[in-house]
This record gives C-alpha cells, structure tokens and sequence, in this order.
C-alpha cells in the first residue's frame, strides 16, 4: 500500500514537471494568430495602444523618463486595450489608476512581450527592478 501511495505521488509530481520547465511562451514569440500585424516598439521600450491589436494611439515610455516600481498612471487619464513591453524588465499593468491591486492586473516579461489584447482596460504600470 505505501509503495503504491508513493509511486502515484511521484507519478503526479512527473506530470506536473514538463509544465513548470517550459520556456514562457508570451515572452519568446509574439503572439500573431488571427491576422494581428504587430505594433511598432521600439527596444527599451512600453508601448501600449489604446486599442486592441495594436491599434490607436500609441503612448511609449522609457526607462530614463520613468521612476522605476513606481505607478505611473496613463497620461491624461486614459486607458490601453494592447501593450508591447520591451523594456528589459518585468511590467505590471493595472485597471486601476492609482495601481491598487483590487482590481485587475497582470505581469508581464520584459523580453519582448506582445499581447493584442489585454483582458482589462490598462489604467496605470509600474517597470520593477527585476
């Protein structure tokens, strides 16, 4: 009986293992199903558009004009429904203004992650250190 209750466990722990080694595929290949043209970014850059797939107005920020973990809130505030980061970084994005993490809010690898579509309106980001 222990031999069996061990065996599944290790089983159950194999299963899992491939899932957490594979490489994140959001930030090593842009996502360009459906037709989606990518967006201009430039490297060093966040991008973020104020429509899905890329379109609409496009505000950009850098890492020199930007207080790193800081919420920095969309100018004017507006919003983002798309967003490229290639900061370097990792970069949360907020529905919220103010950052506040009642809302939603996701992060995202700084090596060149594009996403077409956010699954909220984008209020505010904050570039971590690390």
């Amino acid at each position: 009986m222990r031999t069996t209750v061990l065996t599944a466990a290790v089983l159950a722990c194999t299963a899992l293992v491939p899932q957490a080694l594979a490489p994140d595929r959001a930030a090593a290949a842009p996502d360009r199903s459906a037709g989606v043209k990518l967006g201009t970014c430039e490297p060093g850059r966040l991008c973020l558009w104020k429509k899905a797939d890329f379109t609409g107005a496009r505000h950009t920020f850098e890492l020199s004009g930007t207080d790193i973990e800081s919420c920095v809130p969309l100018p004017g505030g507006g919003d983002a429904q798309s967003l490229a980061n290639r900061t370097g970084r990792p970069v949360t994005t907020y529905q919220s203004a103010e950052c506040a993490e009642t809302g939603e809010f996701e992060t995202y690898p700084g090596g060149g992650t594009w996403t077409p579509r956010s699954p909220y309106q984008v209020r505010a980001f904050k570039i971590w250190e690390n």
